[in-house]
């Protein structure tokens, strides 16, 4: 497998890891957007959330908070935003599972999670529900 993510985890690419358990690996983005803006993968190769299994989301996430807290510890962040670009429509770049936190402080001249995308939809959330429900 060719994957980036994967060849940090085996440790024959170079990162600024941060945080590692027996699941979960934490480093430093290459491209911050801001102090601290940490990514945080599963070990095992998964391309998206839903390809974690049960056991995998418990692990991934107990990961993801420890990170968070860290980074809040450390650098004395005052918030953070933590998401996912899951598939290349949504930004994502490497094919491997990664969540970002972006550490947040006061008067940063960052935005919201919902400042991503701006595309409301024409159905009411009615016709939005019947649509996803059946």
């Amino acid at each position: 497998m060719d994957c980036l993510f994967c060849k940090i985890v085996n440790k024959e690419v170079p990162a600024e890891v941060i945080y590692e358990d027996d699941f979960v690996l934490a480093f430093l983005d290459i491209q911050p957007r801001t102090l601290g803006h940490t990514l945080v993968i599963p070990k095992k190769h998964r391309e998206s959330l839903i390809e974690l299994e049960d056991k995998e989301i418990e692990q991934f996430f107990s990961g993801l908070k420890n990170v968070t807290l860290l980074l809040k510890q450390k650098l004395s962040a005052n918030g953070f935003n933590i998401g996912v670009n899951q598939g290349k429509v949504a930004g994502q770049v490497i094919s491997h599972l990664h969540f970002h936190i972006l550490p947040r402080f006061e008067n940063d001249n960052g935005s919201s999670i919902q400042a991503i995308v701006n595309n409301p939809p024409q159905l009411s959330l009615k016709e939005v529900k019947k649509k996803i429900l059946g």
